[in-house]
C-alpha cells in the first residue's frame, strides 16, 4: 500500500474510530494499515486527541501494554450538551406541539438522527465509567434513542416487551405498577436476553412517575442483574415523590397549559452537576 501523509492517517483515524466509539484498536491495527512506525502513529494520535478536545468532540484514550491501543469515547463537553439542551428545550416547547391531554408530541424529536446521536452521546458520557454490560430500554419510543446510547457505549441493546412473543422462547413476565394510570402492566424478556450478574442502563424517552423505571429494576433482579443506572430524556417535575430517585434527566418538564399554549419545559438541573468539564 502507498504510505500515507500525516493528514491522510489523521483523517483515516478519526473515520475509524469514531464509526467505532468505545471500541479499542491495537496500535498495530494501525501500523498495519497505514504502514508506518509506532512512534509516527502515537504521534498522530496525541494530535487527533488535541483537536477532539479543542472541539469537544470527545476523548481519544490510549491503554498502554500488550492488551493496550486507542479507543474513542464520545464524551461532550459541557457547553456543547448546554448548547444542545437549549436546542431541545426551544424545540420542544413549540406551542403547536401540545396535544389533548396535556401530551407533548416529541416523535420528531426521537426519530431524528442528529438529535438521538446528540442524546445519546450525552447518556454514554453520563454512565461510561459505571461498568455498564447492557442498555435496556422498553418498546417503543425509547427504541431510537436507547439505540444510540448503546453504540456511543458499544454494548448491545435489550429491548423489553409488553408481552411475550413465541420466536423470544422461554420468558420472564412480571407485572409492575404504572405510576401515572395506577395500573397493573406487564412486561416480559426472553431468558437469553442478557447475562446473570449484569449491569444495565434503562434508557427512555419520558418518566412521569418512574413506574415503568421500577418496573425494569424488578425485572432485572429476576436475571440476579442490577440496573446501575436510569437515564429519560424528558421527566416531569410532578410528582416529585417517584416510584424511583436516583435517575438523569436532561430535560424537566414543569407544566403543560393547554389554555393558554405553553410548555414550561427547561433543562435537566442534574446536567451542571455531572456534565464532563475536562473538554
Amino acid at each position: 500500500m502507498e504510505k500515507l501523509q500525516r493528514n491522510e492517517r489523521i483523517a483515516a483515524l478519526t473515520q475509524i474510530l469514531s464509526n467505532h466509539p468505545n471500541k479499542l484498536f491495537t496500535f498495530n491495527y494501525f501500523v498495519d494499515i497505514f504502514g508506518c512506525a509506532k512512534s509516527t502513529l502515537s504521534e498522530d494520535v496525541e494530535l487527533l486527541r488535541g483537536i477532539a478536545e479543542k472541539l469537544q468532540l470527545g476523548e481519544i484514550e490510549t491503554i498502554s501494554g500488550a492488551a493496550g491501543g486507542v479507543k474513542y469515547i464520545p464524551m461532550l463537553g459541557k457547553h456543547k450538551i448546554e448548547m444542545i439542551l437549549d436546542e431541545l428545550c426551544k424545540s420542544l416547547s413549540d406551542p403547536n406541539r401540545i396535544l389533548s391531554g396535556g401530551f407533548i408530541y416529541m416523535t420528531d424529536i426521537i426519530y431524528n438522527p442528529a438529535y438521538v446521536d446528540n442524546i445519546g452521546k450525552i447518556f454514554a458520557g453520563e454512565f461510561i465509567n459505571k461498568g455498564i454490560d447492557y442498555v435496556v430500554t422498553v418498546e417503543t419510543k425509547g427504541i431510537p434513542i436507547a439505540m444510540m446510547t448503546a453504540r456511543a457505549m458499544n454494548v448491545p441493546l435489550i429491548i423489553v416487551r409488553r408481552d411475550s412473543k413465541v420466536t423470544e422462547g422461554s420468558s420472564v413476565n412480571i407485572n409492575y405498577v404504572s405510576a401515572s394510570s395506577r395500573r397493573i402492566q406487564t412486561m416480559s424478556l426472553s431468558r437469553r436476553a442478557l447475562k446473570k450478574n449484569s449491569k444495565v442502563l434503562f434508557v427512555d424517552d419520558f418518566m412521569k412517575g418512574g413506574g415503568t423505571a421500577k418496573g425494569i429494576i424488578e425485572l432485572m433482579k429476576e436475571f440476579e442483574s442490577e440496573v446501575a443506572g436510569i437515564a429519560v430524556l424528558i421527566s416531569t417535575k410532578e410528582p416529585s415523590d417517584k416510584f424511583v430517585r436516583d435517575y438523569f434527566s436532561l430535560l424537566i418538564l414543569n407544566n403543560v397549559d393547554e389554555q393558554n399554549s405553553i410548555i414550561d419545559l427547561m433543562p435537566g438541573i442534574k446536567i451542571n452537576k455531572t456534565a464532563n468539564d475536562k473538554i
